[in-house]
This record gives structure tokens, sequence and C-alpha cells, in this order.
């Protein structure tokens, strides 16, 4: 008989109390007194983490008051550690460390009931006396911090003493800027080696970056964001409820995992994908992925948005005011007498009369279904720009509302409101209705935000827009089977509510100087997508171009990005500067080529 092999992951139980787990990747000690452990790569300088955690209630803070040590058992062949504490908050509590082959995995649990503030994750309250009291965040010797959620686009990369924040919520206000992924991938990378904040992610640093990442269901994303928040040589994680998620009997947080070993954080998102589909928490590739994809998608892409902005810079009038029959027929026949035929036209904002409703503007769209049908029959789709969480023309009784009434956001949680959006998309896509062939969707960090805010189902945060969009994409395919459906939400448990991930805007041109380098920033953008998505296709957008040369630049590098769009037809809106006869043929060349349809990740 052969010997039996041995486990991937063993522990062992020091006379001293200590318990210590060794995986192939890494090293962890528990400390006697269970609230700390080490978590170490190699011969990297070890992670101090503070394992007690605090689930704060509205109206009271969780503090420990005291922590038992730490036992050890097994799980699916695996370290399970559990250490007990004592909360002010809740009626019993514990955190639970699952040792897996590929790092551990830390969640916390609480009975107890009242509805949840903030969510602290590796720190805690203490009030243990006489051995620090106050919040104990866990230790790092990090120096270089990478966020999918795209901010300041001149950064790729931050020092790991600066926040990061992943969420559903943004705008170009100060501060709230990481509105370009909404949701991104719930995952951070960190590493030892310092690097400047412009330098590309794949830096190819051997296995030096963790990574840290947190998954559930999607139904119980109930937190509007995920923290990283720093402090003096420490750290921990923290989620936004704002009192929208309440607890009664048990309640278990999401799952933490600390995994060390990737070359770069492309690599680590991926991983964290991985991790996500293998326990349920993503959905694995759909029927609709790869060659069953329908062959329109891969279309280039022309969306008037670009063009509506640059007339209304001629004009002095708002773009969405340009978004009309007259102006999109005179952007299609100048780049139809250039030999540029899209495949895909997207009618953006604003072609409807009211933002929640699908009915035309019959000013602007006087016959837009016949317009449509004149799309189609010159071998064209139409995908029309919907805008997320709308509440123009919607009853004020079926939004999310302020406590004197004033409405927010339509709101998913309102049976009313999940049918006016099933009826808005059949309606628009439906053969009977406008015949369009999809929707690209706009705005979803516009998702509500606020301890006061007053909705109609236990959904929030994460799991609110995810609610949304699953109305919204159940309903576009039974319209329309082949519809396409295009989100900013590259997060891996948003794969089953739409089909392409829009890269979104280049720029924040509501920053004081919102120059920055397009290319680079395009890139990072589409590698987070390609790996919290890896089935669905990337439309590369191409909107605000800071100059000429840039757009030449983004626009040679788009094949290798995904789906080229083209938002611009004589010149650019930033500049003025006109496309000339050698970047009308390079599109030429690039849109017959079709060598991104090739491309695979």
């Amino acid at each position: 008989m052969s010997p039996r092999p041995a486990p991937l992951v063993s522990a062992e139980a020091h006379d001293d109390g200590r318990l210590e787990v060794t995986a192939p990747g890494y090293r962890l000690t528990v400390e006697p007194d269970g609230v700390t452990a080490r978590l170490a790569a190699g011969a990297d300088h070890p992670l101090q983490l503070s394992l007690p955690g605090a689930l704060d209630r509205v109206g009271a803070r969780d503090e420990t008051l005291s922590v038992d040590p730490p036992v050890l058992t097994t799980e699916d062949a695996c370290p399970l550690i559990t250490v007990a504490r004592r909360s002010t908050a809740w009626q019993s509590a514990h955190t639970r460390l699952w040792c897996g082959p590929e790092g551990p995995e830390v969640s916390w649990h609480v009975t107890g009931s009242g509805r949840l503030d903030e969510t602290h994750l590796l720190a805690f309250r203490s009030a243990l006396g006489g051995r620090g009291s106050g919040l104990r965040p866990s230790g790092h010797a990090w120096q270089t911090l990478f966020s999918p959620n795209p901010g300041a686009p001149r950064r790729l990369l931050r020092g790991a003493g600066e926040s990061a924040v992943i969420g559903v919520c943004g705008d170009a206000r100060a501060g709230r800027g990481h509105w370009f992924f909404t949701p991104a991938p719930l995952c951070l990378a960190l590493t030892r080696t310092a690097l400047p904040d412009d330098a590309e992610p794949a830096t190819g640093l051997a296995d030096a970056w963790w990574t840290v990442g947190i998954g559930c269901p999607v139904a119980a994303q109930t937190f509007t964001q995920l923290a990283y928040v720093p402090s003096d040589g420490g750290w921990h994680l923290r989620l936004d409820h704002e009192g929208h998620t309440t607890v009664d009997g048990a309640f278990r947080t999401p799952t933490v995992r600390l995994a060390p070993g990737h070359p770069d954080p492309y690599a680590g998102l991926r991983s964290h994908r991985s991790w996500l589909v293998a326990r349920g928490w993503a959905p694995p590739p759909s029927p609709q992925d790869g060659a069953a994809r329908p062959a329109w998608w891969s279309e280039p892409m022309f969306c008037g948005w670009g063009a509506q902005m640059a007339r209304a810079r001629d004009t002095g009038r708002p773009a969405p005011e340009l978004s009309t029959r007259a102006e999109y027929d005179a952007h299609l026949d100048h780049l139809a007498r250039h030999g540029l035929v899209p495949g895909t036209v997207v009618v953006d904002d604003k072609w409807q009369r009211r933002y929640g409703s699908w009915e035309p503007d019959a000013g602007r769209w006087p016959d837009l279904r016949g317009w449509i049908a004149e799309r189609h029959a010159a071998g064209q789709r139409v995908l029309l720009w919907w805008r997320a969480w709308a509440t123009e023309g919607v009853p004020a009784g079926w939004c999310v509302r302020t406590p004197d009434g004033h409405p927010v956001a339509l709101d998913p949680g309102h049976p009313e409101a999940r049918a006016l959006l099933r009826d808005n998309l059949r309606a628009m896509l439906a053969p009977d209705g406008l015949d369009a062939d999809g929707l690209k969707i706009d705005f979803t960090a516009d998702t509500p935000s606020g301890h006061h805010l007053v909705g109609h189902g236990p959904a929030w945060g994460v799991a609110l827009l995810h609610q949304q969009l699953a109305v919204m994409y159940a309903a576009a395919k039974e319209a329309k089977p082949d519809a396409l459906v295009v989100t900013h939400t590259p997060h891996p448990a948003f794969a089953d509510v739409t089909d392409m991930v829009r890269l979104n805007d280049m720029l924040r041109l509501d920053d004081p100087d919102p120059y920055a380098p397009v290319v680079p920033q395009m890139r990072y953008r589409a590698a987070v997508a390609r790996a919290g998505c890896p089935h669905l296709l990337v439309d590369t957008d191409d909107w605000c171009a800071p100059d000429l040369a840039q757009w030449r630049a983004y626009t040679e590098a788009k094949p290798a990005l995904g789906v080229p769009a083209l938002y611009v037809t004589t010149h650019l809106d930033r500049t003025g500067e006109r496309l000339q006869a050698r970047d009308y043929a390079t599109l030429r060349t690039q849109w017959r080529s079709g060598v991104w349809r090739g491309r695979t990740d």
C-alpha cells in the first residue's frame, strides 16, 4: 500500500497555547490570547492580524470585553481556528479562520438583534483593560497598494498608507471620484516593493503581491462600499451598511481571504474570481460566452455622446438637447462618406422624454422606431442609453426616499418599480416596441446611500444595484434574446447581469487639472475587466480624449483591449482639434481587420 500523501495544509498546537498552520505558500501563527495572529509568506515580513473584529449596531459600538483562547478543529480536511469573544453589542461573537491551501479565509459571526452600521474587519475596539484600549487595527509592511477601482486617471497605483474604496457610489465631487467602475471586484493587491504611482501594475515582481478580497453571495453584499482604512503602520477593512442590514439571530460577515504569491495584481484578481466561482459566489461561464455569443456584439460601435459634446461646444446648447435624429443622421452620414459604417450605434443622453420612461422625446426623435428600422435595413444594430436609478417620471412611492418623502432613486425593491423597469425594457426592445437591440446602462454610481433613506426591501448597496440590473437584464433577454446589455460593473458576481463591460470615461473632467495619459489608464481598466469577468466583452469607450495625439494613441491601442468604440465624427469636444484624413484611414483599416475578434484572454 502506498503511503498516504501529506495534507497541503497542516496545523500544530504548541504547549504554550500557540496554534501554527503551515501551507505551501504561507505560515499562520495564532497567539494564545486569541487577539492577534502573524501571517507570513516565505521570508516576507509577517502581517500582524487583529482577530476579534467590530460589528457596530446603530446606536451601539461593538467593543471587545474579553477573548477566549483559540480552538483548533478541522473542516474539509483543512485547519479551522475559532476564537470567541465577549462583545458590548452582541449576545455572542466569534472569529472563524479557515486555513485553505491558497490563504486563510476569515469571517466574523455574531448573535443578537439590531441594524448594522459599520463593520470593521481585521480590527477591533479593545476594552480588555490594561492592554491598550481603543481601536486596534492590523499591522503591515506593505509599500504599494493596487485598487481595481479606478480613481485619478494619472495614477495606477498608490502607497499602502493611502485609502481606497470599492463600491457602488461616486460622482465628480471631492473624495468621490471612484465612479468609473461601480462596482469593481472587491479585492485589493499589495506588495512590499515601493513602486511609483504611474507604474504599470503588471510589474513582474515574482510572487510578491498579496490579495485581500472579500466574498459572499451578492444578495448578502448589503453595503455601499468596501474601504481599505490605513493608519500609522496599520490597516483594516470597513463595510458601510448604513443601518440597512437587519440582524435578528445569527449573522455572518462576508469572508476575507488573504492570499499571497501573485506575480501581479491581475493574476491576483483572476485568483479572486476563481475563488468566488468555487464558493458559488460568482457565476461560471454562461452559454452566451465564446462561440455562442452573437457575432454582431463584436462589431465596431459608434456612440453619439462625444459628437453631441463637440456640437455643444460649437452651438452653446446643452449636449443632451443634441441627441436628435437630425444630429445622428448627420454624424452617421459623415462617417459613411469616409468609408466608416459602424455595426452598432448607441443613441445617447437624452433620447427619451423622461429619464425614467421608454417614451422618446417626440421633438428630437419624431419616429425613433422608424429610424431604428432604417438602421436595421442598413445592417446595423441600435443600443439605447439608459440612466440607472432615474426618478424622473417615476411615482415617488416607488422610489428610495428621504425621510420627508423626496425621491432619491428608483427602488427595485418595490414591486411596481420592478414592473415599470420590465415594461420600459419591453417597450424599448421588443419587435412590437421600438425594436432596439440592447442598452447601455450608465450612472450606476448613483446607487442610493444614507442611513435615513427609506426603501422597500432588505437589499441595499451592492445587492440593491445587482437587483436592479437583474430585473433589467432578464427583461431585456425576454424582449429580445440576443439583446446586448452594456454596463461598467466588472465585479465577478455581476457577470450574470451584463454582456459587455464598458471602460467608462477617460478623464475626470471636474478635477482642477484633468489632463492625464489615456493609454495606460485604459489598459489598466481593461485588464481589471478581463480579470473580473473574463468571458465578457469589453467596450473600449472613447470619451473624453485630452487631445488629438492621445486620441490617436488610444485608437491604435483599442483592438488589443476590446471592441473598438468611436465617439467623435469631425472634431474633439475638449480641444476642437479636427480629425484628419489619416485618422479616418486608420479607423477604416482597423474596423475592416476585425483583429479584436480573435483575441482571447
